[in-house]
This record gives structure tokens, C-alpha cells and sequence, in this order.
């Protein structure tokens, strides 16, 4: 599946919106930067969305056109379709780690009010948003 967004440019930094996703931005030195962003800052904005219930239903281009606000948007940018992956159930994974380490992740989650598998997710998508 496939998301629509809208790149435009200013002062040499190219920004992402999303019309479907109110509040998921980002902006890249180029526009290939951009829209290499684009995807993992949709997949971290859909998952902190879908912990807070539904989620919109994605439109197509030619239903956004059909968007008076999206028309206007559009003059001045260019429409990108950017993938997207729903959020799916969760998966049972097994993984080999350091006992102290262990320890140490279970102690940070219990003091944080999290179980150890919420608490390694939000380190990844922390991690992996670092490097956006």
C-alpha cells in the first residue's frame, strides 16, 4: 500500500506532509533525502496513532484532488507516494541477549511502567529514528 505526500521546498530543505496523517513531517537537504525519510517517520507516526485507536484510511491521489485544501497544497508542491505498511499484531520473537544487560533493560521498563517487550520496541523506533 502506498501513501500519499506532498514535498515542497523552501530555502533549499525539502519538507514531507502527509494529508492523511495530520502532524507526520519531515524535511531532507535534498529531495531524494526527503523522501528516503518519509517512509520510517509514516511508519512511526501510524504506530504512535494506532496505540491511540483508529487509524485514517489512506486516500488516493485522485481522491485528494477531489480536496479542495489538497488542491491548494498542491500548487506549490510535488505529490509523492510514499509505502506503507499498516500496523499488524504483534509477533513472538526469541532473542539472545546479556543477563546484566537483561537485568538492566527489566529495571528501566518496571520504572517506567512498561512491560520489557513495549520497552525494547520503543527503543528501536527511538534508535531507528535517530538515524532518519
Amino acid at each position: 500500500m502506498q501513501v500519499v505526500a506532498l514535498i515542497d521546498e523552501d530555502k533549499g530543505r525539502f519538507g514531507v506532509t502527509f494529508p492523511d496523517f495530520p502532524g507526520c513531517t519531515t524535511i531532507g537537504k535534498t529531495f531524494e533525502e526527503a523522501v528516503g525519510k518519509a517512509a520510517e517517520v509514516l511508519a512511526f507516526h501510524v504506530e504512535g496513532l494506532a496505540e491511540d485507536g483508529a487509524l485514517p484510511e489512506p486516500r488516493t491521489l485522485e481522491q485528494l484532488r477531489g480536496d479542495r485544501q489538497f488542491r491548494r497544497d498542491e500548487k506549490t508542491a510535488v505529490p509523492a507516494l510514499i509505502p506503507y505498511e499498516p500496523p499488524s499484531k504483534a509477533t513472538r520473537i526469541n532473542i539472545t541477549i546479556d543477563e546484566g544487560l537483561l537485568r538492566r533493560i527489566d529495571a528501566a521498563a518496571e520504572n517506567a511502567g512498561e512491560t520489557r517487550s513495549a520497552f525494547l520496541a520503543a527503543a528501536a523506533r527511538r534508535r531507528m529514528m535517530a538515524g532518519v
